[in-house]
């Protein structure tokens, strides 16, 4: 697998593995709720975040968006779950920005235990996300370097 600065020609293959990825892994999402947030993701978030592409050869297969220190995105194919591509991703992060942050979906505990497994810790919970909509978000960040194996 390898990481690559996302170009113009990516936006399709990351809304794609963005809507698959959350299909599989933000199960309190109903169907509407992923329908709502698709035109701010393909419309306003991808365009404003520092985006990282992981690639198997030169198939995009999960991403990572940035806002400074703060992990904004990180999403895998689900085939491609749980191989080591998300802690690549956060490593890669790392070696650029140094510490870093995310807010995650409390619903969501295999994300937050991933977080976690990388070396976060919780700092703080929101009842509601960034828009307001109720999905409660812990706020996380780390003080360690790369990740532990």
């Amino acid at each position: 697998m390898t990481i690559r600065e996302a170009v113009a020609d990516d936006h399709d293959s990351l809304m794609d593995i963005w809507l698959r990825s959350v299909k599989a892994t933000h199960r309190f999402l109903r169907e509407q709720d992923i329908q709502a947030l698709l035109p701010e993701v393909r419309d306003v978030a991808l365009a404003k975040l520092e985006l990282w592409v992981l690639c198997s050869g030169e198939r995009a297969i999960g991403f990572l968006g940035l806002s400074g220190s703060k992990v904004e995105a990180l999403f895998l194919a689900p085939e491609s779950l749980r191989l080591g591509g998300g802690r690549m991703l956060l490593d890669h992060a790392r070696r650029l920005k140094g510490p870093l942050t995310a807010d995650v979906n409390e619903q969501n505990p295999e994300a937050v235990r991933f977080y976690q497994a990388c070396g976060f810790t919780v700092t703080g919970r929101s009842e509601v996300d960034g828009n307001g909509r109720p999905f409660p978000l812990l706020h996380m960040c780390e003080k360690t370097g790369l990740t532990k194996r």
